[in-house]
């Protein structure tokens, strides 16, 4: 049976509580990601994602000219929109179980963590990768 370990996805990078929005953005640009631990000393804190980033940028609650934007850009940190203390999974978790915890929740991905250490990232198969594990090896 897979295992969380045997599917994770290497974390491109982390970015701190500090971060400003615009730092983020540049991190998942950089890595072509939309997920990104958010660490504190080493320690798990949060997960920030495009989509709260995109939340703080087109707020309905807000209003602000487009002008502001860099403003905001500059001055919003990652701690002000993360999600803090995020759901983890152990590496040892059936993958099937975390598959099902991501379609639940509706999660994007899922920090893997063991022994209080942020391990990997384990995220959605994309259709693309769960046909191609289902192609045989050309050898």
């Amino acid at each position: 049976m897979l295992s969380v370990s045997d599917l994770m996805t290497a974390i491109p990078n982390t970015v701190t509580p500090q971060s400003t929005l615009r730092q983020v953005i540049e991190v998942m640009k950089a890595q072509s990601c939309r997920q990104l631990p958010v660490l504190n000393d080493g320690k798990l804190v949060g997960i920030i994602t495009d989509r709260d980033v995109r939340l703080v940028m087109n707020s309905p609650l807000v209003l602000h000219g487009r002008w502001q934007d860099e403003e905001i850009l500059d001055q919003m940190t990652a701690e002000s929109c993360m999600t803090p203390d995020p759901m983890t999974v152990p590496p040892e978790m059936p993958a099937h179980q975390a598959a099902n915890i991501l379609s639940i929740y509706k999660f994007g991905a899922l920090p893997v963590v063991d022994n209080d250490t942020l391990c990997l990232l384990y995220t959605s198969p994309s259709p693309r990768d769960r046909t191609r594990s289902r192609m045989p090896s050309s050898a």
